[in-house]
């Protein structure tokens, strides 16, 4: 069987992601879809977990509006959820089980991501202003 790493690598070049970087030592992929909104995008093999993280846009001012929206947008979100860093970075962050993996399963979280980038952009460029 394939390391981790090589079954994600696997997975993203399936999936024709390009992989913008990579690093075998510490199993960290840096990714993009440029046409889906995903850019930059993290994904770290963490055994026994995988974690996918995007940047979406720096908080600028605390606007309790925004979060209780995110936050409700969040009960929406089939897989992953919004998150905010301790730099006040707004991310999607996701994880999964890695053992088990399959593509069905990796490919969702990349389609919950695509289709939230899809269907909040509007609203995400608008909280990004405030």
């Amino acid at each position: 069987m394939d390391t981790d790493f090589e079954k994600i690598k696997d997975f993203l070049l399936e999936l024709e992601y390009t992989i913008k970087s990579e690093d075998k030592a510490e199993e960290l992929f840096i990714i993009e879809k440029e046409e889906t909104g995903i850019t930059n995008m993290v994904i770290d093999c963490e055994s026994p977990i995988l974690i996918f993280e995007q940047f979406l846009f720096e908080v600028k001012n605390d606007s309790s509006e925004m979060y209780k929206a995110l936050l409700m947008k969040n009960r929406d979100i089939i897989h992953g959820a919004f998150v905010l860093t301790n730099e006040n970075k707004l991310m999607f962050r996701d994880t999964l089980q890695v053992d088990n993996l399959d593509l069905n399963e990796f490919q969702a979280t990349l389609n919950a991501l695509e289709i939230l980038l899809s269907e909040y952009a509007n609203e995400l460029i608008a909280f990004s202003k405030i």
